[in-house]
């Protein structure tokens, strides 16, 4: 059975869930469903907060975007990072693929393991029709993992929203930091609280 065949007729909504039990997901049951091949590549979902949700469909711009940020990061991260776009983040309760993040150490030291927010210096979003829940759900949870910086690339705005300074002492995790970068300014690439570089955000949108 594929996923498609077992979530046939449902939808996720977190303000209206059913009024039955329903179960959720731990990282380690989410990860054995994509070994036994239950959820495979063809199912556009990833893990946050235990459930399984849908990911936004990518318009042009957003896989542009993407690509502009992950060249950008490349071209500044120095030795002993790399640059991972759309690829799984391992966290207490989540599995996000966020569309960029700058990742300690190089690509073989994860043969077989993911990386964890400890090997996290930053992690970015791309954010169109996904605006809203980046900047909510996903704050919420890469706040809750202690990611040190967090990015949106906000398409809509034609703008970067840096998040910094994690705080999970409060109702819901946040950042303490939190600045805009506009269009004709450049952003701060940090890692491990040290400012390596700047990047135009004109470089980064579309």
């Amino acid at each position: 059975m594929s996923l498609a065949d077992f979530t046939s007729g449902f939808s996720f909504d977190k303000a209206a869930l059913p009024p039955v039990q329903v179960w959720r997901l731990s990282v380690d049951q989410y990860e054995e469903m994509v070994r036994a091949g239950i959820l495979t590549e063809d199912d556009p979902v990833e893990l946050l907060d235990g459930w399984l949700v849908p990911k936004m469909p990518k318009k042009p711009l957003h896989v542009l975007a993407t690509e502009l940020v992950r060249d950008a990061l490349a071209k500044v991260v120095p030795d002993g990072w790399h640059v991972n776009t759309q690829e799984p983040l391992r966290l207490l309760t989540s599995e996000p693929e966020p569309d960029a993040m700058v990742v300690r150490g190089s690509r073989r030291d994860y043969l077989d393991r993911l990386p964890g927010p400890a090997d996290v210096a930053s992690v970015v979003e791309v954010a169109d029709t996904s605006l809203e829940q980046d900047r909510k759900f996903k704050k919420a949870i890469y706040a809750g993992a202690a990611v040190a910086v967090y990015w949106i690339v906000n398409l809509i705005e034609r703008r970067v929203e840096v998040f910094s300074s994690p705080n999970a002492t409060g109702a819901e995790p946040g950042y303490d930091q939190h600045h805009i970068v506009a269009s004709g300014d450049e952003v701060a690439v940090v890692i491990a609280g040290r400012d390596i570089g700047r990047i135009a955000v004109r470089d980064l949108l579309p």
